[in-house]
């Protein structure tokens, strides 16, 4: 295994972040339902933060002496995370859709963590420690605010 599995696997990362920032945003848009002000004002908080992951990671490739993708066009060619609709949807369904791809993001960081604990990569590895205790805590609070949870 080599540096640039790891940076794959950071343009990955990186990409999945940047159309899920778009999808947070079009969601705070488009977001319906009786709880609207509290997921409303949730989806910016998300956004604003994944906007700074974005950074985060892009600059983190940069120390690793390499380049970050940086078009919406790569990270569309590669992100496994859906783009939201241009529609109204409801809270319940924005919540499920957002747990289902913290998830994801999730598992994609232990992913990376396990490659870069293998590599002796320990620089990697703590930055993915971050992220595993962030998306950790927030699928548990939204998965507390979901209706038949």
């Amino acid at each position: 295994m080599k540096m640039e599995n790891i940076i794959q696997d950071l343009n990955q990362f990186l990409a999945d972040l940047a159309v899920f920032y778009r999808k947070l945003q079009n969601y705070h848009w488009n977001i319906t339902g009786k709880d609207f002000f509290v997921i409303h004002e949730k989806l910016e908080e998300y956004y604003d933060e994944v906007n700074e992951s974005i950074d985060k990671v892009a600059e983190f490739i940069l120390s690793k002496d390499d380049e970050p993708l940086g078009t919406m066009q790569d990270y569309l060619n590669i992100s496994k995370i859906e783009e939201a609709e241009n529609k109204k949807v409801d809270s319940n369904c924005v919540l499920k859709s957002i747990e289902k791809d913290f998830s994801y993001l999730l598992n994609n960081v232990y992913s990376i963590k396990k490659t870069a604990d293998d590599m002796q990569d320990y620089e990697t590895s703590a930055l993915m420690d971050e992220f595993i205790s962030d998306y950790t805590k927030k699928l548990w609070m939204i998965k507390q605010s979901q209706e038949n949870n």
